[in-house]
Parts: C-alpha cells; structure tokens; sequence
C-alpha cells in the first residue's frame, strides 16, 4: 500500500524496556552510573592525550578519537533513555529520530574504520619497526584519521540522505531509541532498497575493515613468531587489547545487522544495542 493511503506519523513511539516502576527506577541508576563513567573515563583519556607529551604518538592519538567517538555515540541515546524511564509515553519527533539516526550510524561507521586503522598502526609498529616513524608521522596520521571520518561520512550519512524516508502509523518501536534497522521497519514504503542500502553499508563498514583486521593480524602473528622471547611477550601484549575490543565491537555489531530480521529477534536486538551503545568505555580502556 502507497504511502498516501496510510497515515504518516508525525513522531515515533519508544517503547523502552518496562513500565514497571521500580524496574526503570533500578534501570536509571545502572543507566545513570554507566553514562558517568563513560563521560568520565573518555574524558580523562583526551584529556590526557593533549597533557601528557609522552602520550604523543599515532597509537594514543587514534585512541583519543576512538575516545571521542564512544563519548558522543553513548551521549546520542542516553539522556534521552534516562527521561523516558520515568515518563510514561516515551516520544520522539521525526527530526529528533533521524537525527539520533545519522549520528549513531556516522559514528559507528567510524569506529569501525577507525578499529581498522588502529590495526594498521600496530602491524606498522611491530612488522617495519625501523621505519614506522617514517612511515607514521603526524602528518600521515591527521590524513588517515580524516579519511576514515570523510569515508564514513560518505558511506553512511550521504545514502541515508538520498532515500528520504515516511513513517506511518502504528509508530511504535520496540526499541529504546531510534536504532536504523528498527526505524526501517515503520516506513510506510517497499523497505527492499532501503534494506539493500543498510546490507551494502555494513559491507563496507563491518565486513571490509574486519577482514582487513584479520589479515593485519595474520601478518603480525607471523613476524612476532621470529622474535625473540622477550620481545616477542612485550609485542603479544600491545596487540592483545586491541584484539579484545575488536572482537567485542565486532561480535555485537555483526550481530544486529546480520541476524535474524524476525518480529522475534527484536528484544534480542534491543538488548544487544545495551551492550553495543552504552558500554562502550570499557573497550577503550581496554585498547588503552
């Protein structure tokens, strides 16, 4: 059915997680105590970044953006969550909707390329050890960190921009904010471009630079194996971090946007986005 002969929506309904009361009061403060150390532990990272001299090299520049990233990306859905667990009609408008979209897309899009890049750094590191300050220089680093912002942006904000999309009623998502691939299934519209843009995206965003990862670390695996012991430890442990925020970035996000697209996975989707969105400082203290 076309889009004239349904009601377009004017904003979307967030259904959260429960409307028990003393559930979301327990919610808030867990909520609450998580966005506060998230703000707080990222902070202190670029904050540190910027006072510390001895800080100053391309693995601790990457991840100062990798900082800001997790900061602006858990402040996109949180004070939102945080109001709507005591209100009891959890609103947003279109606008506030898409704008929630774009960012969280555009930074996630980011992250992962930025992940990729951070590998990259450390097969530089370890691989060509005499000319990864030649390799590296600053000058190196700001083009790298501003093509994986301008790639993301072209790979994720501009297709989004170009198929406009109507919601229609019943506008409610089971969601606590406006996640794309839940946003997509109220669209008023055949859903199959939009989808085809979503799988395309997460291609080039999720698969691409994943792969790129693993075979970075193949490399890296391969040219530790000839070290010595002691250097050979001392190298195993600055990759280590990495590997373990990769797999918990990775696993969740692959998992929401390549599982299963039922009415059924959605509570699983919902309670993933938790982990994938708002504990998030953890795997940068981690890669730190």
């Amino acid at each position: 059915m076309d889009a004239f002969n349904k009601t377009l929506a004017t904003e979307v309904i967030l259904l959260g997680f429960s409307d028990n009361f003393l559930v979301n009061v327990i919610l808030f403060f867990f909520f609450l105590i998580v966005y506060f150390v998230t703000v707080v532990g990222n902070f202190l990272m670029i904050l540190l970044f910027f006072i510390s001299p001895q800080l100053h090299i391309p693995m601790y520049f990457f991840l100062c953006n990798l900082s800001f990233i997790d900061l602006c990306y858990s402040s996109t859905s949180m004070p939102k969550l945080l109001v709507d667990l005591f209100s009891t009609r959890r609103i947003i408008s279109l606008g506030g909707c898409g704008i929630q979209v774009y960012i969280s897309v555009f930074l996630g899009d980011t992250e992962c390329l930025l992940l990729a890049l951070m590998a990259y750094d450390r097969y530089m590191a370890i691989c060509h050890p005499l000319n990864y300050h030649v390799l590296m220089r600053w000058v190196v680093c700001y083009r790298l960190v501003a093509f994986v912002w301008i790639m993301s942006f072209l790979i994720s904000v501009v297709p989004s921009l170009l198929m406009p999309m109507n919601v229609c009623n019943p506008n409610k998502i089971n969601h606590f904010m406006c996640e794309i691939i839940a946003v997509v299934k109220l669209s008023c519209d055949n859903i199959y471009m939009n989808q085809l843009v979503i799988f395309s995206m997460s291609f080039f965003t999720f698969l691409f630079p994943f792969s790129f990862i693993i075979i970075t670390y193949v490399f890296i695996i391969s040219s530790v194996l000839k070290i010595q012991s002691v250097v050979r430890s001392k190298a195993f442990s600055t990759c280590t971090s990495h590997i373990i925020v990769v797999v918990m970035f990775y696993c969740t996000a692959m998992t929401m946007y390549f599982g299963p697209s039922s009415q059924y996975s959605t509570d699983q989707e919902k309670y993933i986005s938790v982990f994938y969105v708002l504990i998030r400082d953890e795997r940068t203290l981690k890669c730190s």
